[in-house]
This record gives structure tokens, sequence and C-alpha cells, in this order.
């Protein structure tokens, strides 16, 4: 098994005091009406006073996933063909 290395701790924002380190947690979002849960969601979180901030590409992946058009095929627009006229054959050419 390969072994993962996390990103280095950064400082925090809020506290000043503390570091920002990453961990997974439990996400809980709404959806609509639903509540979803999604397990090991990785977040830098304080170790002083405990801020989060969310994974950016984490919530971009998972907004992605819980659209409502998710796994619909797309549509495309469908515009009337239209018909390229025939020349009158009942006059005569040009020449």
């Amino acid at each position: 098994m390969t072994k993962v290395e996390l990103p280095k701790p950064t400082p925090c924002n809020e506290c000043q005091a503390g570091m920002m380190q990453v961990r997974y947690i439990t996400y809980f979002t709404w959806l609509g009406e639903e509540l979803i849960t999604v397990p090991n969601f990785p977040a830098w979180i304080c170790d002083v006073c405990g801020r989060r901030e969310y994974d950016e590409r984490a919530i971009s992946w998972l907004t992605m996933l819980l659209s409502p058009n998710t796994g619909r095929p797309t549509s495309k627009i469908r515009r009337p063909i239209q018909p390229v006229p025939k020349p009158d054959s009942s006059r005569p050419r040009p020449e």
C-alpha cells in the first residue's frame, strides 16, 4: 500500500495561534428537505479554535454529484433543417 502525504499545516487566519491541518470528518448538508451526510470528507481544521474550511475540490465534486441533473443525458436543441431549394427545371439555363 502506498503512503499518502498530507498537505503541510498552515497558520489559522481566524485565531492566528493555531495551525490548520487536514482531517477527515463527516460532512453534513441539506439537499431540499433531506439531510445528506458524507463520511471521510476532507476539511482543514484549526487545532486551537476549531475553525473549519472544506476542501474546495471535494466541495465541487460533491456539488456535481448532488446536482439534480446528474445522470440525466444532456438534451441537444433540435433545429429543423431548412430544405435546399431545387432549381426550377422548367426555366432555361443561362448561357
